[in-house]
């Protein structure tokens, strides 16, 4: 007979998971909690693509993993089923140029990338419009993370070729959805005058999710992604608690439990305990970090591995260090701390040097071995 203990261990070929799938961080959830009031907003202003004219533009804004670009994903499926309409949502982390831009709208409208030089701005422009035009299509653009083309200085001319497009090209139906998780940053002031004065989009907030909104969520994802029973009660509460912490940041909890049913299986246990959730949290916690250090260039990732190096010293201590690393000079290095201070990897603080007057102090916002490792 087999003893108790070991009808509670996994065999090699069992897992917790009933689809594992369901808790990748892109992954669109069939059922989209806690944001009614957002959706809807975003249908009353993708309503008029629908019925064939230019949509209402969308400023949509809050802290990460609060699910702007989930309900992009979601409405933009349901555009998709339509032929005279074409949703491309553009990933401005990895194309934060005007030109980038462009070149997703270019494969989006025509299904095959543009030649990868000897084209220029202007004529990949005037295809992706002439296209338009030609099948009678409605063009919704989300710029996700859009805040990276206002770092880049790239966003008031991006914006200002999708907004004027039908100046252009007589005909052209474009709307724009600009979506940010950098709170501090005032778009609408950043951009230039001729932008704002044909912007005007309609505000979209998302919240943060409160400690019992997280468990909700992240109930019906387990009850989707592991087999019943696997997950109790006191496992998907601490995982929000620690989620709240964390900012209410979804993604921090999703990627949190799925880890804490992965360090369950390495103990071949059939059950997730929250001991597993512990020790996956200081893992867990660095998924935003993480993914914002993948996204950064070599020279980026150069000083700031600097900065980790001399955590705590001046600017230009740090800058003497980083130009004898890269031999790039202090305008760059300038334009570097504010993009770095900016997405939150480091705080960049004036402070008084005596016989020096004003300079900056720079330290990291998270634990220096943690971001060096991940580097």
């Amino acid at each position: 007979m087999t003893d108790e203990p070991e009808e509670d261990m996994l065999s090699w070929d069992e897992s917790v998971f009933r689809d594992e799938r369901v808790l990748e961080i892109d992954y669109v959830p069939e059922t989209f909690l806690h944001r009614e009031s957002q959706m809807q907003n975003l249908k009353y202003a993708l309503k008029p693509a629908v019925r064939g004219s230019r949509p209402l533009n969308v400023m949509a804004q809050g802290p990460p993993g609060t699910g702007k670009t989930t309900a992009v994903n979601i409405l933009f499926d349901e555009l998709r089923a339509r032929t005279d309409i074409t949703p491309i949502r553009v990933n401005c982390q990895v194309n934060s140029t005007r030109y980038a831009v462009f070149s997703q709208l270019f494969e989006g409208v025509f299904n095959y990338e543009p030649p990868s030089s000897g084209i220029s701005f202007k004529k990949l422009f005037s295809q992706v419009t002439d296209q338009l035009v030609e099948d009678d299509e409605v063009l919704v653009v989300a710029l996700d993370d859009v805040n990276y083309l206002f770092y880049e200085s790239e966003a008031s001319d991006t914006l200002y070729s999708l907004l004027r497009a039908h100046e252009e090209q007589g005909g052209a139906r474009i709307g724009v959805i600009v979506i940010s998780s950098d709170l501090d940053l005032d778009m609408m002031a950043e951009l230039d005058s001729r932008v704002q004065s044909v912007f005007r989009p309609e505000d979209i907030y998302f919240p943060p999710y409160d400690e019992p909104e997280l468990a909700e969520i992240l109930q019906e994802r387990a009850d989707r992604g592991f087999h019943d029973g696997a997950v109790g009660t006191r496992v998907l509460d601490r995982v929000a608690e620690l989620t709240a912490e964390q900012g209410g940041d979804l993604r921090v909890g999703i990627d949190l439990l799925r880890r804490a049913g992965l360090t369950a299986e390495m103990r071949a246990s059939r059950t997730v305990e929250v001991q597993d959730v512990e020790e996956s949290y200081e893992k867990s916690k660095y998924v935003h970090l993480s993914r914002r250090l993948g996204e950064l260039s070599d020279s980026e990732a150069d000083l700031l591995a600097v900065i980790a190096e001399h955590d705590g010293e001046q600017a230009g201590d740090i800058y003497e260090a980083f130009h004898d690393q890269t031999d790039l000079g202090y305008t760059r290095y300038s334009e570097i701390i504010n993009k770095l201070d900016q997405l939150g990897v480091i705080d960049a603080t004036y402070t008084d040097v005596d016989g020096r007057g004003r300079s900056r102090e720079l330290s990291l916002n998270y634990d220096a071995e943690a971001v060096l490792d991940r580097l």
